[in-house]
């Protein structure tokens, strides 16, 4: 009802008594109204943006819990369900993928304190139905054994963790704390949620400065650096831990230098600047000196005793070596326990690696030598011979191990995909993150 002016003026008193009543019933209606819709809510299906859009996004009123166990439900028709730490990092978005277009259902943690959002954004977008994101810290236990218990997943890939040598010589804290303290957290999470497969993304660091080449699983184990001992003490608690577990199979992998990109460009390693620029790899370098984002490539240590006095190391395409986790996990009996070196088996100078560059981006690389880093090897390359029994065949192991060797020395297929196919230097280049190099 509309109130005259007249009427407020001689009787003010009353019409704030109505107004009151009005407010106050209006107030009841739309309780009424939000307790109506929680009701409908509860016995309600999820929403049909879930999987399109992540976790972080869901609607309010939905619990974590809740949403894993109706993510759960959908992959009983999967290969296996994964859940991937780090799986916005480099390596473990490129398992995640990997496992996903094999049949997998993947679970990824991530906190992005390195991660990349953009790879989660990309898978979500390519496996609506069998991708799902928790961004959480593997500190958070309580949330980490939530995601374990209510999924129940087939094995655990373990990729969190910071991986530059020069940045744990500066911070040993944050890498004992990063890489040993918070896997011994996750083991104890595995342990309690009767996961079955455990597989751990370790280092050739923690052999250290190695004389005897080729290395294999049997070298001994001195560190040089804080990356490799966080990660020699993070597989210590592993396999003493799981010695007298019978329930849960373990596979450690100790990688080599990783370098490349997913063939088809979809996802790749994209680090923080100020890291890449201060501690990056090689590759990554070699791509910003040929595009101008740098104005120079430094070359740390020249005066080493190997062929040409820089550093040589042992290349495996970050493709084989996520292919190379899910042949392990697939191997894998009941309370085994299993390491294995993860490389090509031949070690390639920095020289080497530059001058390929070079050829295949058809660029000029101004490179400016630089004394060495205080814990880098002189050289380092593996037998893989273990690996292989249980990646490949028989019959197909001299084919596999030529296709690798191929690919580390002759091509360098990491310079062929990532340049030819996603940037092409016949074009003008385009910016470092749209180019996914590194």
């Amino acid at each position: 009802t509309k109130l005259r002016t007249e009427h407020l003026a001689v009787n003010g008193s009353s019409t704030m008594v109505a107004i009151k009543r009005l407010v106050g019933l209006a107030g009841l209606t739309a309780l009424l109204c939000l307790v109506a819709i929680a009701i409908l809510r509860k016995g309600s299906a999820k929403p049909a943006t879930f999987y399109q859009n992540g976790l972080q996004l869901l609607e309010p009123g939905f619990s974590l819990e809740y949403e894993l166990q109706d993510f759960a439900t959908y992959q009983n028709d999967s290969t296996g369900h994964v859940v991937v730490t780090g799986g916005a990092g480099y390596i473990g978005s490129h398992a995640a993928l990997a496992l996903l277009e094999r049949g997998y259902a993947v679970t990824a943690l991530d906190n992005f304190s390195r991660g990349n959002r953009g790879a989660i954004t990309v898978l979500e977008d390519m496996f609506p139905d069998r991708f799902l994101f928790v961004e959480t810290d593997i500190q958070d236990i309580p949330k980490v054994t939530l995601v374990l218990k209510t999924i129940k997943p087939t094995a655990v890939m373990h990729f969190a963790g910071n991986a530059y040598v020069g940045e744990s010589m500066e911070n040993p804290l944050l890498y004992y704390e990063n890489i040993t303290a918070n896997t011994v957290l996750l083991t104890k999470a595995i342990v309690q949620a009767h996961v079955p497969n455990f597989i751990y993304s370790s280092t050739c660091a923690t052999y250290g400065n190695v004389q005897q080449m080729p290395i294999t699983e049997e070298t001994p184990q001195i560190p040089v650096s804080p990356y490799g001992k966080a990660k020699m003490m993070a597989e210590t608690a592993i396999l003493e831990t799981m010695a007298g577990i019978s329930h849960v199979s373990v596979a450690v992998l100790r990688y080599f230098n990783v370098y490349g990109s997913d063939p088809k460009g979809r996802i790749g390693e994209v680090p923080r600047r100020e890291l890449a620029a201060k501690f990056g790899r090689l590759s990554g370098a070699c791509f910003d000196a040929a595009l101008g984002i740098r104005e120079t490539l430094d070359i740390y240590g020249t005066t080493h005793e190997t062929k040409d006095g820089t550093c040589v190391r042992d290349y495996i395409h970050v493709s084989d070596l996520v292919d190379a986790h899910i042949k392990v996990l697939e191997s894998l009996r009941r309370g085994e326990t299993k390491i294995y070196n993860v490389a090509v088996g031949n070690g390639y100078s920095v020289r080497e690696f530059v001058e390929a560059c070079k050829k295949v981006t058809q660029r000029s690389i101004t490179v400016v030598e630089k004394p060495g880093r205080p814990g880098d090897a002189a050289q380092v390359y593996a037998d893989p011979s273990k690996l292989f029994k249980v990646w490949v065949s028989l019959k197909d192991f001299a084919m596999t191990k030529w296709r690798l060797n191929a690919r580390s020395v002759t091509t360098f297929n990491l310079l062929i995909h990532l340049w030819i196919e996603t940037c092409s230097y016949k074009k003008k280049p385009k910016p470092h993150l749209e180019c996914l190099v590194h």
